[in-house]
């Protein structure tokens, strides 16, 4: 059987699994995650031997560290996934809810009513913890998925599925439906051509990885894609924002997951307040191994710590590691425009004392999240209560930010009349 035939095999099953799973009472669904998570639990030692033949030859191969960080499973990381299937199953049900409700002239009764988007085809690289992610998501809002690793994980997310998809057959005795989720068992880039091609069956892609791959799923599908850009996150530091509130969010938003979309990438800092506050700022970083990159006027400031020069492209480069650029601007105007100009419409915070200037920031930067006195890492599905995500969106339909369960549905109006025509 040709790669083609067998994913445009799995793509109908889903499809028919999803039309099982649409109307499957949320207690069963819940009880599908709850197993999941004891399987998951079950099969730790046999999915970190899985993850460490990946690690291997990811080594061998020379993978950066950062993805190596992002390929990597521990026992606190599948601990978190458990959690995550858990939390999912423990929020209400997505599907079914009466959005709005209408009464016309002539007594027809209109509800909108929220319902599954159909069929998921879900492509994502060496990031094996978010397999069960992405598979909680679809059971509970009611969706079937597709899910196409990258072929650096191939082996745990073999491990992980294996178990996961026993403990939904556990559950449910309806092989039609179990079929909802489907796996795509090959390494070959032929088999995601194949997937981008089922335009039949499909309803929506949703990468997780790198811009290139984005990019390039963009260009060869005509399925709606929901698109996870780069995060290329800023932090502005107003005039009277507090030294040691801002040397703290500075530090946590760089250094607690450089790898993570959602670290700082880029710092602006008030030109008032920069020889006060750039010098602990940069110690703070230099000791936690940050290279940084100014400026003409941060390099003129901060002579004793011989920081390397930004360029142009420095402002547009997402890292996804232990680098920051730094910009000293004029004012609020210029942080808010550097950031609409230069940003990737992901996460970005003002540190201020000033009420109005926050306000500003807020309304006028356009990003998918903004943020007040806080750190950037806070953007996460499951941080923001939704138990876990798909990713994070970078642009505007249907879905922004961190993608959960409410943003895997659409919705449907249900017309309700007692013979009425029309004139």
């Amino acid at each position: 059987m040709t790669i083609e035939t067998l994913i445009t095999q799995q793509a109908q099953q889903a499809k028919l699994g999803a039309q099982h799973l649409a109307y499957l009472p949320t207690v069963v669904k819940d009880k599908i995650l709850l197993q999941m998570a004891d399987a998951l639990r079950a099969a730790q030692t046999a999915i970190l031997a899985a993850n460490a033949q990946d690690l291997a030859k990811a080594h061998q191969a020379g993978l950066s560290a950062t993805l190596c960080d992002r390929l990597k499973l521990t026992p606190a990381r599948i601990e978190g996934m458990i959690t995550a299937l858990t939390d999912i199953a423990r929020l209400p049900d997505p599907v079914g809810k009466e959005l709005a409700c209408d009464e016309l002239a002539n007594g027809l009764m209109i509800h909108k009513i929220s319902v599954p988007l159909g069929v998921l085809g879900f492509i994502y690289e060496a990031r094996p913890n978010v397999t069960t992610d992405a598979i909680g998501l679809a059971i509970k809002s009611g969706n079937g998925i597709i899910l196409k690793g990258g072929k650096e994980a191939i082996e745990s997310n073999r491990a992980i599925v294996h178990a996961v998809l026993n403990a939904f057959k556990a559950v449910v005795d309806d092989p039609v439906l179990v079929n909802a989720v489907q796996f795509i068992d090959s390494t070959e880039r032929e088999a995601t051509h194949c997937l981008l091609a089922q335009k039949d069956y499909l309803d929506l892609i949703i990468p997780r990885g790198g811009k290139s791959l984005i990019q390039a799923i963009e260009k060869h599908t005509s399925v709606p894609v929901l698109k996870h850009l780069d995060g290329i996150c800023h932090i502005y530091i107003d005039e009277s924002a507090q030294k040691t509130m801002a040397n703290h969010i500075v530090e946590n938003a760089k250094c607690d997951r450089p790898s993570a979309c959602n670290a700082l990438e880029t710092l602006l800092v008030h030109m008032h307040i920069a020889p006060h506050i750039l010098p602990d700022i940069i110690a703070t970083l230099t000791a936690e191994g940050v290279e940084l990159r100014g400026c003409k006027r941060t390099l003129a400031l901060t002579k004793n710590f011989h920081l390397k020069a930004a360029t142009e492209a420095d402002w547009r480069t997402e890292y996804l590691d232990n680098i920051l650029s730094i910009k000293i601007v004029d004012n609020l105007e210029d942080a808010i425009a550097h950031i609409n100009t230069y940003g990737s419409h992901h996460s970005d915070s003002i540190i201020t004392k000033t009420a109005a200037h926050a306000a500003r920031f807020l309304q006028q930067v356009d990003s998918a999240v903004v943020y007040h006195n806080a750190s950037t890492r806070f953007t996460d599905g499951g941080v923001f209560g939704m138990g876990a995500e798909m990713g994070i969106s970078t642009g505007k339909l249907h879905a922004r930010g961190p993608v959960g369960l409410a943003e895997l549905t659409t919705y449907q109006y249900r017309v309700l009349g007692h013979g009425q025509t029309r004139d």
